[in-house]
């Protein structure tokens, strides 16, 4: 069942349960923290961004998350070639909602935080969304110091986005709502120690990662996306499952020029040996069928007993074909993005 919102609506009723569940093509869920029947250490906010040159190879991440009992920032560099990822987090305690991450992500909206080591700054305004983020004693992959990243990456107001709003079968107070925004062209500077690159139309292109919820105590996910160009015109894709009861619809979705292609149930056939070895995607649909070549494992394990969360997120190449709405078949060769197995207990 692929049930598709078509209107705004209030996302929770009185009782905090989500009022329907499915996805939709634009943010239609109406986001309210003080709807949510649960204490303020249980709430989670987070705006991830992923920037991907499908040109010259590489990747920056930035994530400000605020998860209620603390808040973790990361920035990430990943270079596919030399098959080397460079990260720096950090985490502040007990935050319970005061980072000031929006409740709508079409909201102007500007949220801060920085400490000894790391920056941050997130500004949405109008269509732009302008990202500062740096770390000048992060060492890369190619041994120089130093990254600073100022970028803006452009959201039409066309353009389409995959929100879903579930709920978890064992608890329906606990919800998951969440926005993929894919294929935003991204324009502004990236600086390496002292190496300053400007970014050109087509160079790279980002993806959101904007999501607001009440979770279950122990999950565990599977998530993966791309975004760039196929003969010149915008593509993406956005697959994942396994957090929530996704019977009402599935987050799985083409992006092409602009618009959402829906697919139903994919699965990520991941090596048991190594995540660095090859993986294959197939889908129920037969509309995703690619296979995938690791380049990094950005990986990380915390482990405070209580919380404990294993993270692989892999970058690489994905290759094969894919079909739209119409039957349209793609071809895909070494296009970028990244595939992740999560386990969270929090």
């Amino acid at each position: 069942m692929q049930h598709e919102i078509l209107a705004p609506t209030p996302l929770l009723n009185r009782k905090g349960h989500v009022v329907e569940e499915g996805w939709a093509r634009k943010p239609y869920f109406a986001y309210d923290r003080n709807a949510i029947k649960a204490s303020s250490l249980r709430i989670k906010e987070w705006d991830y961004y992923a920037i991907v040159n499908q040109s010259k190879g590489y990747a920056v991440t930035a994530t400000m998350s605020d998860l209620g009992f603390a808040s973790l920032f990361a920035l990430s560099y990943i270079d596919f070639a030399r098959g080397a990822c460079a990260q720096k987090d950090a985490i502040t305690f007990l935050t319970l909602g005061k980072l000031g991450l929006s409740k709508t992500s079409r909201e102007d909206s500007n949220v801060s935080w920085a400490n000894d080591t790391l920056r941050f700054a997130f500004i949405k305004k109008g269509n732009q969304r302008h990202l500062m983020f740096g770390c000048p004693s992060l060492i890369l992959p190619d041994g120089s110091v130093g990254l600073d990243v100022s970028i803006s990456l452009t959201q039409e107001e066309s353009l389409e986005s995959l929100n879903i709003a579930t709920s978890w079968k064992e608890n329906r107070k606990a919800f998951y709502l969440n926005e993929k925004l894919n294929c935003m062209p991204v324009k502004g500077t990236i600086r390496r120690a002292f190496e300053l690159e400007q970014l050109e139309d087509g160079d790279a292109w980002g993806v959101l990662d904007w999501g607001r919820g009440r979770w279950t105590y122990q999950n565990k996910w599977y998530w993966g996306s791309a975004s760039g160009l196929i003969e010149n015109i915008p593509f993406g894709f956005n697959i994942g499952y396994g957090f929530s009861d996704r019977s009402s619809a599935s987050e799985n979705v083409l992006f092409y020029n602009g618009k959402i292609h829906k697919l139903d149930e994919i699965i990520f056939h991941i090596p048991e040996k190594s995540y660095l070895e090859p993986w294959t995607f197939s889908s129920n649909d037969n509309r995703f069928n690619l296979a995938f070549k690791p380049a990094v494992d950005r990986s990380s394990s915390t482990n405070f007993l209580l919380i404990k969360s294993i993270q692989h997120q892999v970058f690489g190449w994905f290759s094969g074909i894919v079909v739209l709405d119409d039957g349209t078949e793609l071809v895909l060769k070494d296009f970028l993005g990244f595939a992740e197995d999560v386990s969270n207990r929090w």
